[in-house]
């Protein structure tokens, strides 16, 4: 009979569990990436959720708008670098920025990055574990974060927000 079926299972780290980890993480991070953080948003990020609305934004704009602190962008992908910066893991970020060979990062340090709060609204919104979550964030965030910014600088907001929008039509997410 060619192919085996199998039965839906429930998402786990390793074999096929962690590309469905994957899949479901990619609209939130997507969406991660693209926000703005404050009024200025652009409506077109929420279409990568999967559960949709309004509550991404909010979401996304809570987990990566507190790290900030008092002088970084209040979201988005400078939010996120900032708030690896805060978290001691410039280093790892830096390297996704920049030319050359990505830093790999922990799965416990996405709950240092995010906050446990943070981490298990991801993980809700994503409908996956939380530990799933910080796996798929760790190996998720430093490829896309580094295919967002090919010349190996933070691109500006609106040149972000094309190329998320551009990325998640061929993801077929949009």
């Amino acid at each position: 009979m060619g192919g085996r079926m199998q039965p839906p299972q429930p998402m786990q780290a390793g074999g096929g569990g962690m590309s469905q980890v994957l899949i479901a993480l990619m609209p939130v991070v997507l969406g991660m990436l693209a926000n703005r953080g404050t009024q200025g948003s652009r409506p077109t990020q929420m279409n990568y959720a999967p559960q949709g609305g309004g509550g991404l934004g909010d979401l996304l704009g809570q987990v990566l708008g507190g790290a900030a602190g008092g002088g970084g962008m209040g979201g988005g992908l400078g939010g996120l670098l900032a708030q690896m910066q805060q978290a001691g893991y410039g280093e790892e970020a830096n390297s996704w920025v920049s030319r050359g060979t990505n830093k790999p990062i922990t799965p416990d340090a996405m709950s240092q990055i995010f906050g446990r709060e943070g981490l298990e609204q991801i993980s809700r919104h994503a409908g996956i574990s939380q530990d799933d979550a910080a796996r798929g964030l760790s190996q998720l965030l430093p490829e896309v974060v580094d295919h967002m910014t090919p010349d190996g600088g933070v691109p500006d907001d609106d040149a972000l927000a094309n190329s998320v929008d551009a990325f998640a039509r061929r993801l077929g997410l949009s």
